[in-house]
């Protein structure tokens, strides 16, 4: 996927979700772990050299796998490459579960399934559907079973 560096840029400077300076392990034979600020934007996960400005890195966590690999340490692989992992170690159990569930709640696909949850609720409630208004409620990427590529 092709990304306008300007805009990274741009969006790394965003206010975070979350952020946190942590140990992280890139998958590249013989990496080891690094403090990295890592910075979560959106659906992006940054990560910077603690004393730089600017990220050295971007994951779009999209169609992505979060796994807690131990108490205090927790990895994200891509499903196009399982094997590929990115390994973060916190400084506890509680700080890992905690960016376990703001990645999850990041991707776009999370979202998706959260609008449709809540325009079904809302919809059961008022008898309206609430993006009628909006002129997007036949779209097919706000339909339960189907999925925008």
């Amino acid at each position: 996927m092709r990304y306008n560096e300007r805009e990274l840029l741009s969006l790394a400077r965003q206010p975070a979700e979350k952020a946190a300076e942590i140990l992280m392990r890139v998958p590249k034979k013989g990496s080891v772990l690094k403090k990295r600020l890592v910075k979560l934007v959106v659906n992006f996960l940054f990560y910077f050299r603690t004393d730089e400005a600017e990220p050295i890195g971007a994951l779009l966590l999209e169609h992505c796998r979060i796994t807690k690999e131990e108490e205090n340490v927790f990895s994200i692989s891509f499903i196009e490459e399982p094997e590929r992992k990115y390994c973060f170690e916190c400084d506890s159990e509680e700080q890992c579960q905690e960016w376990i569930e703001a990645l999850k709640r990041a991707s776009y696909e999370f979202m998706r399934r959260s609008l449709i949850f809540y325009r079904n609720e809302i919809q059961k409630m008022t008898g309206k559907d609430p993006l009628e208004q909006y002129g997007i409620s036949e779209e097919a990427r706000f339909q339960l079973g189907t999925r925008k590529q």
